[in-house]
C-alpha cells in the first residue's frame, strides 16, 4: 500500500522573499526609465534582396547591409538539421516495439529483464 506524499511544511521563505523584492527593484527600474526610444525599423529598400546579396556575398549592392557569412551559416544549418533527421530515423522503434541502434542490434529496453513466456 502506497502513502500520500506530504507536504514539505520546514519552508525557508527568505528565498522566495529575495525573488520579489528582485522582481520588485528590476520593476521598478523599468517603469520609472525614461532613456526609451523608438524602434528604428528597417531602412527603405527590399529585404528580400539584401538577403540575397548577402548569401553571394554582395554586401556592397544591399539596400539593407548585413554579415557577409550568410551562406556558411545556411550550409551549417542544413548539415545540423539533416544530422537531427538522421538520428531520429536511426533511433526509430520497430513494428516489434523494441528500440533498434544503428548497428540494427536489439536494445533492451525492459532493464535487462528475459521474458517469461
Amino acid at each position: 500500500m502506497t502513502s500520500r506524499p506530504r507536504l514539505n511544511d520546514d519552508i525557508n521563505f527568505v528565498q522566495g522573499l529575495a525573488a520579489v523584492a528582485l522582481f520588485a527593484v528590476l520593476a521598478l527600474t523599468f517603469v520609472t526609465s525614461s532613456g526609451w526610444s523608438a524602434p528604428a525599423g528597417f531602412p527603405e529598400g527590399s529585404v528580400t534582396a539584401s538577403i540575397g546579396y548577402a548569401m553571394f556575398d554582395m554586401t556592397d549592392q544591399a539596400a539593407i547591409q548585413s554579415e557577409p557569412f550568410l551562406v556558411s551559416f545556411e550550409i551549417i544549418d542544413v548539415v545540423l538539421v539533416s544530422a537531427l533527421v538522421a538520428a531520429v530515423l536511426l533511433a526509430k522503434r520497430e513494428s516489434g516495439g523494441s528500440l533498434y541502434g544503428a548497428a540494427r542490434n536489439a536494445i533492451r529496453t525492459d532493464g535487462g529483464k528475459e521474458d517469461d513466456d
